[in-house]
């Protein structure tokens, strides 16, 4: 690029220009993520004057400056052993620019209306620590250059925090767009994981009362199966009720709990183990008795509770059918 323009060290020009232009863009989109439009670029127009008049010194220096040689990799320590008052000007502005744009960040981030807007925002205030490490290393290499030495030696810490803080940036800038796909996906593996767990006991309880199944076409999209699924299967606890003997709930109640189990645990114990009391005496013949007691333990308020629940309540189902079932004896005196 530099043979390019014929202009010696123009690359190292180009790059340190092209971040203080692509901060003080960043500033004018906070700002106008914290204001109207009007007061935006109200607020913007000094920061803009302040970054020209910055850029302008620098091409001033730049140009007075006289280089012996290109040096692409190390174009900052030559600048800061050979001409320190050039990268003064440019910590300047970068310092200016970040801390900017670090405070701007923290302060959207408290009024962003959706969850990856906030986590972009919160990684792109995160940036302003290595960027405040990279100026450090600058400003300590300007130091020494003084007595004739070079800061090459902590210039892998300058390199590492100034590649963390653009990825963390590029990152938090982009992820408001594809975050929600990532959401989308995770939300998406959730609802099969979730329907394959609760589809056994679904076929399970629907063998028994096939009245409460609608069928769906296999095109149906999963979201909709899942819910069919759980609605069905609290049907079908309804339609089952009336073969729970009396006192089953009562009686797995107890056994939970001598077992140190409470909450949505204890719920999901009592309920499995009243299908599986409804399903035995279904299946020995016995005949259906109504009763008005509820075959039901919890009631979410969601369809994710509701969902977390019956997961919850297809491992109770599985773990009731051991040899210490606890509404035996209940069956028995049926």
């Amino acid at each position: 690029m530099s043979d390019a323009a014929g202009i010696i060290n123009f690359s190292g020009l180009l790059s340190q220009s092209s971040v203080i232009l692509s901060a003080a863009c960043q500033q004018i989109v906070l700002l106008h993520l914290l204001h109207d439009r009007r007061e935006a670029w109200r607020k913007s127009v000094p920061r803009i004057c302040a970054l020209a008049i910055i850029l302008i010194g620098m091409v001033i220096l730049f140009s007075a400056a006289t280089a012996t040689q290109e040096k692409p990799d190390d174009f900052a320590l030559s600048k800061a052993q050979y001409y320190p008052l050039y990268l003064s000007i440019y910590l300047l502005g970068f310092t200016m620019n970040q801390i900017d744009v670090g405070l701007l960040g923290w302060k959207c981030a408290k009024v962003a209306p959706t969850p990856w807007l906030y986590r972009g925002l919160i990684l792109i205030a995160l940036t302003l620590p290595f960027s405040v490490i990279y100026v450090g290393c600058r400003v300590a290499a300007i130091i020494v250059g003084n007595f004739g030495m070079s800061g090459h030696d902590w210039e892998i810490v300058a390199q590492l925090s100034v590649s963390a803080a653009a990825i963390i940036q590029m990152v938090g800038w982009t992820v408001p767009d594809w975050g929600r796909h990532v959401s989308a996906a995770w939300s998406w593996l959730n609802d099969w994981r979730s329907f394959r767990e609760v589809r056994s006991l679904h076929q399970e309880l629907t063998r028994h009362a096939p009245q409460v199944v609608l069928n769906l076409d296999t095109a149906t999209e999963l979201r909709t199966r899942l819910y069919r699924i759980v609605v069905e299967i609290r049907d079908a606890q309804w339609a089952l009720r009336t073969w729970v003997p009396q006192g089953t709930a009562e009686a797995a109640c107890a056994w939970a709990k001598a077992r140190g189990l409470n909450g949505v645990e204890l719920a999901a114990v009592v309920e499995a183990t009243q299908l599986r009391a409804a399903l035995r005496c279904k299946a020995q013949g016995q005949p259906p008795v109504r009763h008005e007691e509820t075959p039901l333990a919890a009631e979410p308020q969601s369809l994710a509770d509701e969902i977390g629940f019956q997961r919850h309540l297809v491992r109770a189902f599985n773990q009731v059918s051991g040899p210490d079932f606890p509404h035996s004896e209940s069956t028995q005196n049926r």
